[in-house]
Order: structure tokens, then C-alpha cells, then sequence
């Protein structure tokens, strides 16, 4: 359910590259949620540093919606960067999980895969 690389870069030069790295890859970056910040002003503090980063391809959501309004839940798209054992990891939603799990034609299927491919790239350019 969850696709995940592994880093050597470290996070702080990911989190700096990764609009640029968006960008290239046909995503847009729409907002970033840091946890270990946001958990900190509510008073629940957490020692790691986990940010989600939301992105958009204009183009492919409005496919996406149009074809499967359900789909509204996973979207925009998200990365989740955060460490383990000294690593940056780069996590995201497996969209052919849900593809598999849903009653669309094949060409949607098809786009959504494209878009996914474009994700996988992205994170694998950390």
C-alpha cells in the first residue's frame, strides 16, 4: 500500500531540492506539513523530523476527478520525507494499489499509471 526509496542524501539538501525536483518531473508543489514542528506547538512533541509534501499535476487530477470523484481522498499527491537509521526515506501512496482496487476503464487506468511512473521518478532522483 505504500511505495518507499531509500536515500543517501540527506534530508535537509532533499527538502531544499524537492520543488525544483517536482518541478522537472510535471508536479507542482501545492503545501508541506512538518510534523515534528506542528506536533511541537500542540504539545505532543515526536524526536523525528517527518515532512509531507503535497503535489499536483494540474492536468492528471483533473482526469483523475472527473473520471473517479472518490479519488478526491488521495489527492493532491503526497511524499513523505523523514529519516531511519541515518537514511532519508521517500514514501508515498501506491496508486496501483488503488487502481486495482476500484471499477475504471483501462485508459484511466493507463493515465493514472503514467502519473505514477512520473512520482517513482521524482523520488528517485534523491
Amino acid at each position: 500500500m505504500v511505495y518507499k526509496i531509500v536515500s543517501d542524501k540527506p534530508i535537509e539538501l532533499i527538502k531544499e531540492e524537492l520543488s525544483e525536483h517536482a518541478k522537472k518531473s510535471g508536479f507542482g508543489l501545492v503545501g508541506s506539513y512538518d510534523f515534528k514542528q506542528i506536533l511541537q506547538l500542540k504539545g505532543h512533541p515526536i524526536d523525528r523530523d517527518i515532512t509531507v509534501y503535497e503535489l499536483c499535476n494540474p492536468m492528471a487530477a483533473q482526469e483523475a476527478l472527473m473520471a473517479l470523484p472518490e479519488i478526491s481522498v488521495y489527492l493532491p499527491c503526497r511524499i513523505s520525507l523523514y529519516e531511519e537509521r541515518g537514511k532519508s526515506i521517500l514514501a508515498t501512496i501506491n496508486i496501483e494499489d488503488i487502481l486495482n482496487s476500484v471499477d475504471v476503464d483501462s485508459d484511466f487506468k493507463i493515465q493514472m499509471q503514467s502519473v505514477y511512473e512520473y512520482l517513482q521518478k521524482l523520488m528517485h532522483s534523491f
